[in-house]
């Protein structure tokens, strides 16, 4: 089970969340990555991961930076229980796939598996970590997400989610429940905007104010 939150801003926060994450010397930076990530339906209507009673996220993921290269296959579901407290809670399975192979994993999971790209997004992501959580500041082409996920899976880790909230000064009233493309969609009902199936860049794109 995954135990994060997750906060939006406008992007030109930026430099203000990497101030405030700097100056906690326990979190190590590790650079700012490119990730480009494609999800995924089940081919059978049955099966329908974005319906309510599934309610989860099959992803490819490419990660790109100055030293690393990675490709990661994942499945993310939210947890009835999730609305228990103020954390949520998800299950999550992650496969690590040889970056060389992400053209013959698409293709497999395209053509031979039949499964429909329902939409992909891009975004930059900037992580900090120690033993016991990971903090992502990620630039999506709408805004800024800023994510804390404990890395520990006991009992203990609603209070280390709880201790970074605080010295972040956070409030968890302002924190998102739902997933990037709920926010999406939402920022593009709210400002009139295009939906589009691919969340690039270079697209005319909402955005968080």
């Amino acid at each position: 089970m995954e135990y994060e939150v997750r906060f939006y801003y406008p992007i030109k926060e930026y430099n203000n969340k990497i101030n405030l994450l700097n100056k906690i010397s326990t979190l190590k930076c590790n650079g700012r990555n490119y990730e480009k990530t494609s999800q995924f339906n089940h081919p059978s209507p049955k099966y329908n991961f974005y319906s309510k009673k599934i309610d989860g996220r099959f992803r490819i993921r490419i990660t790109k930076g100055k030293n690393i290269s990675r490709c990661m296959l994942s499945w993310k579901r939210r947890l009835p229980i999730t609305l228990e407290s103020s954390i949520n809670k998800e299950e999550e399975i992650e496969l690590t796939i040889k970056p060389s192979e992400y053209d013959n994993l698409m293709f497999i999971v395209k053509n031979i598996l039949h499964m429909e790209e329902v939409e992909s997004y891009e975004r930059f992501r900037t992580t900090f970590t120690n033993s016991e959580v990971e903090i992502a500041l990620d630039e999506y082409p709408f805004g800024l997400a800023l994510e804390i996920e404990a890395k520990t899976f006991d009992n203990k880790a609603e209070e280390v989610v709880d201790k970074y909230v605080e010295l972040l000064k956070l409030d968890y009233k302002d924190s998102y429940r739902l997933s990037w493309d709920d926010k999406y969609e939402e920022l593009c009902k709210e400002q009139g905007k295009e939906k589009f199936k691919h969340v690039l860049f270079d697209c005319d794109m909402p955005e968080i104010k």
